[in-house]
């Protein structure tokens, strides 16, 4: 049988591509404390899935030698911990994505670094997820950063949890002690109202439960991580919610053209709909819908299209297109829980830059609510947050703010969003 005989027809060339672009992405992201073994266990997922190529692993194994931490063989932390400091330090400093997909699904992972001064890289990595993988030492059992992140992944609308206790070769695969660590993370997460959270006992360093289902644990029937990964449900594009488009740029190629481009962040919008302007509160009617692809009649939430409008309205950068029945707030005070990510400690009273969609405003703090403990949920009194505090702070700003409650948001999307998308129009 000849080569030419062998390869692939168009038809099935193009069926194949097909059905990768119709596959889902889901975004995840890995978080936990420090040596737990996130690094550890996503490296072990790509390579037992067969998403490592040959060449990469003669590297790894070059690179294992001179700075594993295993003794022999591929050490699978080295395949997202790529700076020389990390490696060094057996330690992730920086957040790392990796792409791969399996038969079923494709993947974005992002693994965060777990020591508590770079909380800051995992709050940006997490703002984008739709699921994350919560680790925990089985020997150490719940940590304060382990609670921390929990936390942060609630406030930025992660619905779903999957609490990973790892390192159960370390302690026989006792399963008292996986039940222990999952009791109290059940009763710690039952006050974030996190909807579903699944519990899984792993070896991330032997593969035990990563890819296929561990013999070692006979005591836990149910999928493997990756199983997990393939079959849990993922948001799809919201398309009933309340129209939402926060303005990009201005497109004015010539002087017969004057088009507003961005992201339907929410809900839908079709060719001689009344919107309205905000927060200048504008009146005009969408004469055209224009995208990549050509003319549209109808957009909906995570397309990239241009507005045209019939009547020439003062448009600007960072304004939002809404329905004059669907309105959000527009104010220059709001209500805020804020994760504080500065060395320097917040002060009320002076002023910060806020970025909300596309523009910039002066913000300051009116006051400080609480700070929350992480540890209890309880709230403290506080005057100020200092570095990687949570609280909730009046915010007051400059210009007005066009946005939407964000735990109402959140419950919206979470049933029905764009993957790893959140609305455009919202404040934390």
């Amino acid at each position: 049988m000849s080569p030419s005989s062998l390869a692939p027809t168009p038809a099935a060339t193009a069926a194949f591509l097909d059905n990768r672009e119709q596959m889902d992405l889901l975004r995840f992201v890995t978080c936990g404390s420090v040596d737990d073994g996130k690094s550890t266990l996503v490296g072990r997922l790509l390579l037992d899935a067969g998403a490592v190529y040959d060449d990469q692993i003669g590297a790894l194994l070059r690179d294992s030698e001179k700075h594993g931490t295993i003794g022999i063989g591929v050490d699978p932390a080295l395949i997202f911990d790529g700076l020389e400091d990390e490696r060094q330090q057996g330690i992730t400093i920086d957040v790392a994505y990796r792409y791969f997909q399996t038969a079923r699904r494709k993947f974005i992972i992002a693994d965060c670094p777990g020591h508590q001064q770079y909380t800051r890289n995992m709050a940006t990595a997490a703002s984008t997820a739709d699921l994350a993988i919560i680790l925990v030492d089985a020997r150490k059992g719940l940590l304060p950063q382990t609670l921390r992140h929990t936390f942060i992944v609630s406030l930025l609308g992660v619905r779903r949890v999957i609490l990973a206790v790892n390192k159960m070769d370390h302690v026989n695969y006792d399963q008292a002690i996986f039940r222990e660590i999952c009791d109290a993370y059940s009763r710690f997460t039952a006050e974030l109202k996190i909807p579903h959270v699944d519990y899984l006992p792993l070896s991330g360093l032997l593969g035990e439960n990563v890819v296929r289902r561990s013999s070692k644990m006979p005591w836990r029937q149910g999928p493997s991580l990756l199983e997990l990964l393939e079959t849990c449900a993922v948001p799809g594009q919201e398309t009933t919610g309340d129209f939402r488009f926060a303005v990009q740029r201005v497109n004015r190629p010539h002087a017969e053209f004057r088009g507003f481009s961005g992201t339907v962040a929410a809900g839908t919008i079709q060719v001689g709909e009344t919107i309205v302007a905000l927060p200048g509160r504008k009146y005009s009617t969408v004469q055209s819908i224009v995208s990549f692809d050509g003319a549209l009649e109808k957009a909906r939430a995570g397309m990239a299209v241009t507005l045209t409008l019939a009547d020439e309205i003062d448009v600007s950068r960072g304004d939002m297109f809404a329905r004059p029945v669907e309105l959000p707030r527009v104010d220059r005070r709001a209500e805020a829980m804020l994760i504080w990510m500065s060395e320097q400690p917040l002060l009320p009273g002076r002023a910060y830059w806020l970025k909300h969609t596309a523009r910039h405003t002066i913000a300051e703090i009116g006051a400080v609510r609480y700070r929350v403990d992480v540890n209890d949920l309880s709230r403290k009194q506080a005057a100020t947050l200092q570095l990687n505090e949570i609280g909730r702070c009046q915010v007051l700003t400059r210009d007005p703010l066009v946005y939407d409650d964000y735990a109402t948001n959140c419950d919206r999307h979470s049933k029905n969003v764009a993957p790893g998308r959140r609305s455009g129009a919202q404040l934390l």
